[in-house]
């Protein structure tokens, strides 16, 4: 074991990496809080041994590092296990094993097959046909309505036709702060997918707020060209973060993932 120093070369890498592997565990989770812990705990073991490392590049050593310490502890994710938190365990469950977290690693964080397979410990093409099960499994596995704050008109056309496409309800397309708070108020959305700066200078993130505060909880996804801003682990953040310029792939498992951990009532399964 090697206890000394890391290098300020790979200080300022694992800093770069932590906003990213933070939006992993939080999606692994379901949890903001759950998430930035396991988040915390890899970095730890890092700091511990750096031999952890070894074999691999920071940012590939890192996530499996992250990997497998939640592997280890048992997959968990949020611990509140009431209602629909309860039937997103259930869905979980009956995934195939290593599929959802291998989605996330391609489509979200980018990681070619040969990387997935490290960090998961799989062959490359066990790694490449769990990308595939994973999209079939969770396409097939929960549909709900989608609220998108978004204010450019093609941006939002082309997410509308994507959440459409997965087999979800679109219940509009929101420009403003005030426009999405009539449209929750007009037809409740099970999920909100949200641009964080709107027309008028509003904020999504505001608008957010507002809609929670009307509606109660319900999952969120945020779309910003600026991803490590929201992903601190300062104050309260998303789980669920797509970076711009993002791929249909990135939303449809931003999307996949978020529904699985709705705590609304309303979800069709």
């Amino acid at each position: 074991m090697s206890d000394a120093p890391v290098s300020p070369d790979i200080s300022d890498e694992l800093g770069n990496i932590l906003p990213y592997l933070r939006r992993f565990a939080r999606a692994m989770t379901g949890s903001q809080s759950s998430g930035d812990r396991f988040a915390a705990a890899a970095l730890e073991a890092i700091l511990v041994d750096r031999s952890v490392l070894d074999g691999t590049s920071v940012k590939t050593g890192v996530f499996r590092v992250l990997y497998g310490i939640w592997s280890s502890a048992g997959a968990p994710v949020d611990d509140d296990e009431t209602g629909l938190r309860a039937r997103a365990q259930r869905h979980l469950a009956q995934l195939t094993a290593n599929s959802r977290e291998a989605l996330l690693l391609h489509s979200v964080e980018g990681f070619g097959f040969s990387d997935i397979a490290t960090i998961i410990g799989i062959d490359q093409s066990e790694a490449e046909a769990l990308v595939q099960i994973a999209r079939r499994e969770m396409a097939d596995a929960v549909s709900g309505s989608v609220m998108i704050i978004e204010d450019e008109a093609i941006i939002a056309m082309d997410i509308e036709s994507i959440v459409s496409d997965m087999g979800h309800r679109v219940t509009g397309v929101a420009r403003t702060r005030d426009e999405a708070v009539k449209l929750g108020a007009a037809d409740v959305p099970d999920l909100i997918l949200a641009d964080i700066q709107l027309a008028d200078n509003s904020s999504g993130i505001d608008a957010v707020n507002d809609l929670m505060a009307n509606l109660g909880e319900r999952p969120v996804i945020f779309i910003t060209a600026f991803p490590e801003r929201l992903l601190t682990g300062e104050k309260h953040e998303p789980a669920f973060l797509i970076s711009k310029p993002y791929t249909e792939d990135q939303v449809i498992s931003a999307v996949s993932q978020a529904m699985f951990f709705s705590s609304t009532e309303t979800l069709k399964a």
